[in-house]
C-alpha cells in the first residue's frame, strides 16, 4: 500500500476542450480582475463585504437532489454538513477548509468540491466557515480549525477516522492545522488532502509560471501575503507551512496544476514532508488552473480528480486497517467524465 500513497503522479489525460476554453476565460477575466482588486486594502474589504452579502441570498450552485446540506454553529464560526446520499459512513468524516485568499468565499461557494468529496470518500464532510481577513488575523482562522477538529474528537470521532482537506488558502490552513496539532501533542488525523495549497507567505519571490498561470498573478499573491503577515514572522511554519518540519504527520495528498503560480509551493511541501518520512501523493495535472476541482460541473478533468482522491483515501485506510473499503457508488450521468 505504501507504493499507492508515496508516489508522484503526472496525469496523461488529453486536455478537454472545456478546460481549454475555461483557461482562456480565466485569463481574460479573473486574472485581470484580481490584478486590479489586490492592490488596495479598501478594495479587499469592500469585495469581502459584497461576497458576504451575496452569500445571504439563494446561491445558484447546483447540487444533486440526493445531497444533504445542514448548517450548524461551530464555536466562533459556522459550518455546514454535506452528505452525498444516504449511504455515507457516519463514523468517519472529512473536515474541509475552503479557499479564497483568507478574505472571501465560504462553504456555500465550495459545494462543487464538498459534495463530490463526500461521494468519493463515502463520508460526511464538515465544511468550516472559519473567520477570515480583513476583520480577523490568520491566527483566528487557525484557532477555528483547531476548535473544529477538537469538536469532532469530543463528538466521539477517532482521529484515525478524520481526514483533513482544503484548497488554496484552505490548503494552507490544512497544513498549519496539522503542524499545530503535532506541536500541541494532539492526535493526528488519518490523512490530509491539499488542492493547490498556498504554502509560502514569506518574501520569497515567485518565479515559476508567472506568465502562464491563467488565473493568478504572482505579484498580487505576494501583495496579499504581505498584508496578512504584517507584524508576523512570515517564515514561522504556522504562517508559511512550506518551512515546517513534517515529522510525525500523516500521509498527504497534494494536487496542483502544472501552470499554476503556486505549483512549486506544493512541490516544496511534498519534498520536505518526504524528507521527514511522511508518505506523500503528489499529483501535477498538465495545464489545469488553480483549484481546478471547483470547475467539476463543466471540466471533465476536474471530475476525474475526485477518483484520484478516492483512491488515495482508500489506500490510506487499507494501510491503516488492512481492509479495502467498498467501492463508491457510480457517479450520476451528469458527473461522469
Amino acid at each position: 500500500m505504501q507504493q499507492e500513497i508515496d508516489v508522484d503522479v503526472t496525469t496523461s489525460y488529453p486536455m478537454s476542450w472545456q478546460a481549454t476554453a475555461l483557461n482562456a476565460l480565466l485569463r481574460g477575466t479573473t486574472k485581470p480582475m484580481s490584478a486590479l482588486l489586490l492592490r488596495h486594502g479598501v478594495a479587499v474589504t469592500l469585495f469581502a463585504r459584497l461576497v458576504s452579502m451575496g452569500e445571504r441570498l439563494p446561491l445558484p450552485i447546483p447540487v444533486p437532489d440526493a445531497v444533504s446540506i445542514v448548517k450548524e454553529g461551530s464555536g466562533a464560526c459556522g459550518a455546514e454538513w454535506v452528505r452525498a446520499g444516504q449511504d455515507v459512513d457516519e463514523g468517519k468524516v472529512v473536515l474541509y477548509f475552503h479557499g479564497g485568499g483568507y478574505f472571501f468565499c465560504s462553504p456555500a461557494t465550495h459545494r462543487p468540491i464538498t459534495w463530490r468529496l463526500s461521494a468519493a470518500t463515502r463520508r460526511p464532510v464538515l465544511a468550516l466557515d472559519y473567520r477570515q481577513g480583513p476583520t480577523h488575523p490568520l491566527a483566528a482562522s487557525l484557532d477555528d480549525a483547531l476548535e473544529a477538529y477538537q469538536g469532532l474528537l469530543d463528538q466521539g470521532y477517532a482521529a484515525s477516522d478524520i481526514v483533513l482537506a482544503g484548497d488554496s488558502a484552505g490548503g494552507h490552513l490544512t497544513l498549519a492545522t496539522l503542524l499545530a496539532l503535532r506541536d500541541r501533542g494532539l492526535p493526528q488525523p488519518a490523512a490530509a488532502v491539499c488542492l493547490s495549497p498556498w504554502t509560502d507567505l514569506s518574501d520569497t519571490p515567485r518565479r515559476a509560471n508567472t506568465w502562464v498561470d491563467p488565473m493568478l498573478s504572482a505579484g498580487r499573491v505576494e501583495w496579499l501575503a504581505r498584508r496578512w503577515t504584517a507584524g508576523l514572522d512570515c517564515r514561522d511554519p504556522l504562517v508559511s507551512p512550506v518551512y515546517g518540519d513534517y515529522e510525525g504527520l500523516p500521509p498527504l495528498m497534494i494536487v496542483t496544476g502544472s501552470t499554476e503560480v503556486l505549483r512549486d509551493e506544493g512541490r516544496r511541501v511534498a519534498l520536505r514532508a518526504r524528507e521527514a518520512g511522511v508518505a506523500v501523493t503528489y499529483e501535477e495535472w498538465p495545464r489545469m488552473p488553480h483549484v481546478f476541482a471547483m470547475l467539476a460541473d463543466v471540466v471533465p478533468e476536474a471530475r476525474l480528480v475526485f477518483r484520484h482522491i478516492q483512491r488515495f483515501v482508500d489506500a490510506v485506510e487499507e494501510a491503516t486497517t488492512g481492509t479495502r473499503p467498498a467501492a463508491a457508488p457510480a457517479p450520476a450521468a451528469s458527473d461522469a467524465a
